[in-house]
């Protein structure tokens, strides 16, 4: 038998099952696995099409906004689907912090829009968003960021980012729980956990640990009690989350999202990106929230260069890894997990699925197989098939343990800095407020210690940052230094090898992105064996959010991997 036509028929028999599967669809379509239609057909005896009920658990925004325009679904229902789960499972969950009393009446607006001459007035009309506690929402929500210090306070005006929700016809659903200020009042409470919210959990089994500082917006997400949310970002506080609760997150290039209205950490790293089920989704949310602020006038101004003509959804492509060159941050990013554990043994096979080893050039209809391949079930084998990326393993970051050192990176110095700054801006622009300045912040805390949980958790991050006195010498020479590091370690190792994308494990690499505001986009990688779920995340330089979601878009139709949470 000659060479070609054995593997002809070898990739017969491997797509045999495939083929098989079709025709059955196909026989369920045509009527031999129909369920009798009882309901009434029209007048002159043909029968009405019917529309089968909307599906809420895992809803996209291309389905809800598809049965929107079809009449299957209104805004007002799907805002009360939602707020019921929040009232059935937030007591469990502490996901959010608080609901839009005005959610339904907004919710019904949109239906009256979409019934009108006029039509929907954006891309989002009628689409419920939950938003991050440190979000300012000019409405009747609180804007805390999880602090009973600023309940009560009323901003002067919606975040840059809310606006851009509000112009699309988005629906402010309400706020997510958070870690209090961020994570930045002390090392010891537990990520998730504020004064305001309660501790956010996890609603995957086997951990009830939801990681990050907007970890109410991955877990609402994850639980189905909203499709998108809103997080911020500055070292992995979307990241970690996304990998944790199983969920798609964009941390976009510092800049193509405005921060006007976020309560702040630093001017220079924080952004603001979507999270949901589905890479679709989140760069569908994305496509709302970029653009020129002028209250963020300088950062995105500068940003604006990298968002594509015609959007981010345009680069929801499935042959997105073809070609693209994609680095390993191995060690100790990767191998973290223990050799031969489940989670090894994903990653591998992972790096198998994008990888088409040379020298056999990519093609559409050949079926590359790597060499040395463990034998999965044998279907599995078609996941291999055009993925076509050029993997380079364990490629090494020059002065990554610096990096990874936050005082010997300059970052803690700067930070401590910005932070006082920042907020002292903040709190001062506020129409009213208990809090004026992060010294009547750190008074409120010891004027309530139980709430707080002071004795506890202290706060001696605040404490420090109080001391500072502005940017000075030595904070720009810290700042100095972390451009200069990230210089000789992430861009010259990716211009070096002409990378496109680093690989890492869940948000273990996020602190190294988070010196240079890089993006990155993490989407889940798999599920351990008590259930907790892991995830994979996809950085670049500055600007190259679009790339990233096409390569993580990609991935996501190859493996498909998430999977709900189940509901207790």
């Amino acid at each position: 038998m000659k060479f070609s036509t054995a593997f002809s028929l070898l990739n017969f028999l491997l797509l045999l099952p495939l083929l098989l599967a079709m025709a059955v669809s196909a026989l369920r379509v045509s009527g031999f696995a129909s369920v009798r239609d009882s309901r009434p057909t029209m007048a002159a005896g043909k029968r009405l099409l019917l529309q089968a009920p909307f599906e809420f658990e895992e809803a996209t925004v291309a389905g809800i906004q598809a049965a929107f325009k079809g009449g299957s679904l209104t805004s007002y229902q799907l805002v009360q689907h939602y707020l019921n789960q929040i009232t059935a499972l937030n007591p469990k969950l502490n996901a959010v912090i608080e609901v839009n009393p005005d959610a339904l009446a907004a919710a019904s607006q949109a239906d009256r829009r979409r019934s009108s001459a006029g039509g929907p007035i954006g891309p989002f009309d009628g689409i419920p968003v939950l938003v991050k506690d440190s979000i300012s929402t000019r409405d009747k929500l609180n804007t805390t960021a999880g602090s009973l210090a600023l309940l009560g306070s009323v901003v002067p005006r919606d975040a840059g980012v809310i606006k851009r929700l509000r112009d699309a016809g988005a629906v402010i659903l309400g706020k997510a729980s958070m870690s209090e200020w961020d994570h930045f009042r002390s090392l010891l409470p537990p990520q998730g956990w504020s004064p305001r919210g309660g501790q956010g959990k996890n609603p995957y089994p086997g951990t009830e640990n939801p990681c990050g500082t907007s970890s109410g917006s991955a877990i609402a997400v994850a639980a189905n009690l909203v499709a998108v949310s809103l997080g911020t970002d500055l070292d992995g506080a979307i990241s970690c989350p996304a990998a944790f609760n199983s969920v798609v997150g964009i941390k976009p290039t510092v800049g193509l999202t405005s921060r006007s209205g976020i309560m702040p950490i630093s001017p220079r790293l924080d952004t603001v990106g979507p999270m949901a089920r589905t890479v679709a989704d989140a760069a569908a949310l994305l496509d709302v929230i970029a653009g020129i602020d002028p209250l963020d006038k300088g950062a995105t101004e500068a940003a604006a260069k990298f968002i594509p003509n015609g959007g981010f959804l345009k680069y929801l492509n499935v042959e997105g890894l073809n070609g693209k060159r994609i680095g390993i941050l191995r060690h100790p990013f990767v191998d973290q997990f223990l050799p031969g554990s489940l989670e090894e043994e994903t990653f591998a096979g992972h790096f198998r699925l994008m990888s088409l080893p040379p020298p056999v050039p990519p093609s559409r209809f050949a079926l590359h197989l790597p060499s040395q391949l463990p034998p999965p079930p044998w279907p599995s084998l078609l996941l291999f098939w055009q993925k076509g990326a050029i993997v380079f393993d364990n490629v090494e970051l020059k002065n990554a343990n610096i990096m990874l050192n936050q005082t010997e990176s300059g970052e803690t110095i700067t930070l401590l800095a910005e932070f006082k700054l920042s907020l002292n801006s903040y709190l001062k622009d506020l129409v009213s407020s208990p809090v004026r300045s992060l010294a009547d912040v750190i008074a409120f805390n010891n004027q309530n210690p139980t709430e707080e949980r002071m004795k506890e958790f202290g706060q001696i991050i605040f404490l420090a940052s109080e001391k500072t006195n502005g940017i000075g010498a030595a904070e720009k020479n810290a700042m100095s230094k972390m451009v200069q590091l990230r210089k000789e370690g992430i861009e010259d190792l990716m211009k070096e090898k002409s990378l496109d994308a680093l690989i890492f494990s869940e948000g273990s690499a996020a602190h190294l992105m988070a010196l240079g505001g890089y993006p990155i986009v993490s989407v889940p990688a798999g599920y351990s064996k008590s259930g907790s779920p892991f995830g994979i995340s996809f950085a670049g330089l500055l600007g190259s959010d679009a790339k990233l979601i096409e390569i993580a878009y990609a991935f996501e139709q190859a493996t498909k991997i998430r999977k709900s949470p189940p509901h207790a």
